[in-house]
């Protein structure tokens, strides 16, 4: 078994590529290899092959795929560290389908309404600060409208000063997270020197914030007051055997949660944004969409983003057994990676794939091997239904309250935080005048 080409750089410039310049890398081995390539990516010592699939065939194959023979959770074993090691998306085979279906119930397309309000009490409490003639950078604003919905609308905290407190701690460990390197290559040698390294502050930090939230859960336990929130549901869910969720399952998943679900869709709207603010034909007809109370261009121009900015440039599989993709037998040991940058840029099923077009998807739905935000198959994300909700309200929320300016002339390039690709400059904006309500 040979695996298909692909550059033959040292594997260490390769992975400095691929952390320094991931859409160019990308491109380059798309322009040069074809829809299947093979980049060999190294890190401590330890060097893996990871073969590219951005072909909508060939990710139905790999979705389609045994779960046993394709392991997600092997494959994003570097987050365990972080997301401690009850994580749904560090979990496989009968284990992973256990917890799904344990923690399923809080993201049924029915239940969103019980979170509506805290999605629009997030965003309406923030932008009233956004005042005339003040600059701000949108990316860390999505960022806390985000937060305030993961800390009380999952977590279930509702006093003030408890929710203060949560944020602070929650601001601080992703801050160190997602912003150094450090911490990333510290957390595989567990360098933690009494808190005097970046991943040794992490730590201090992470054990804090498990402390609190094991405090709510257990509080939470012995109350017998009905709530709407996420953790309400978790708690109340059983398997087949009647056997709840540990403290320490819910511990894990609701910084799952936290982690899969707060700079991925703040990141998505920031895009959102950008996009829109730099396509006034575009933001003018969503803009009179959203004043005749029609929701389908705003549902267009989520969508839409979302393929041209994925938050995320691939999902993962390590390979248990040989898979055959695209008429090629990979061996055991490989990791395959259905790439969502590209797959969403295939001019076979997008024309003119590079240009922002919300019409795309007005008249229909996306096809769900060539549109990927989500991941697909078993372990597609759990919480798309609550993120597109929780973007249609912010979005509407902004539109209808302020107008913005985009301070540069051009779009944000993308770069790299940790496993997202962000707006580099954080997307930047003039607020230029309130909308009265009702207008």
């Amino acid at each position: 078994m040979s695996l298909p080409p692909g550059p033959p750089l040292p594997a260490v410039l390769q992975t400095l590529l691929w952390i320094s310049r991931p859409i160019g890398f990308m491109d380059a081995c798309r322009q040069r290899y074809g829809t299947m390539f093979t980049a060999h990516f190294t890190g401590l010592g330890a060097s893996r092959n990871i073969v590219f699939v951005a072909d909508p065939a060939g990710v139905r194959e790999v979705f389609a795929g045994d779960p046993g023979q394709l392991l997600a959770g092997r494959a994003n074993v570097t987050l365990g560290a972080i997301l401690g090691e009850h994580s749904l998306l560090l979990l496989d085979g009968a284990q992973h389908l256990r917890e799904r279906k344990l923690m399923s119930p809080p993201f049924h397309g029915e239940r969103m309404r019980a979170y509506e309000a805290t999605m629009q009490r997030a965003p309406a409490q923030r932008v009233r600060a956004w005042q005339p003639g003040r600059e701000l950078k949108l990316l860390p604003e999505m960022q806390r409208i985000t937060l305030d919905v993961i800390v009380q609308a999952v977590f279930g905290f509702d006093d003030p000063m408890e929710q203060a407190y949560v944020r602070g701690l929650l601001q601080r460990m992703l801050a160190l997270g997602s912003g150094s390197a450090r911490v990333a290559a510290l957390a595989f040698a567990r360098v933690e020197a009494h808190g005097l390294t970046p991943w040794g502050k992490f730590c201090a930090l992470k054990r804090q914030v498990d402390a609190a939230l094991v405090q709510q859960i257990r509080r939470r336990r012995a109350s017998a007051e009905q709530r709407d929130d996420v953790l309400t549901l978790l708690l109340a869910s059983t398997d087949e055997q009647g056997v709840p969720l540990s403290d320490e399952d819910l511990c894990d998943e609701l910084l799952t949660l936290l982690v899969a679900g707060h700079e991925t869709t703040a990141t998505a709207m920031a895009w959102a944004l950008d996009l829109l603010l730099h396509h006034p034909a575009e933001l003018a007809a969503l803009q009179d969409s959203l004043a005749e109370g029609d929701s389908r261009r705003l549902d267009a121009v989520i969508k839409e983003p979302l393929r041209l900015r994925p938050v995320l440039p691939i999902v993962a599989r390590l390979l248990t057994q040989p898979f055959r993709v695209m008429g090629q037998t990979l061996p055991r040991g490989t990791v395959v990676a259905p790439c969502i940058y590209l797959t969403q840029r295939d001019p076979n099923v997008y024309p003119e794939p590079d240009q922002f077009r919300p019409a795309r998807f007005l008249d229909r739905a996306p096809e769900p091997y060539s549109w990927l935000p989500f991941g697909g198959g078993v372990r597609r994300c759990l919480g798309a239904s609550f993120a597109a909700v929780e973007m249609r309200i912010v979005l509407t929320t902004i539109l209808q309250s302020v107008r913005l300016r985009a301070q540069d002339v051009r779009l944000e390039r993308v770069t790299r935080r940790a496993v997202t690709l962000v707006p580099r400059q954080g997307t930047r904006v003039l607020v230029e005048q309130r909308i009265p309500a009702g207008v």
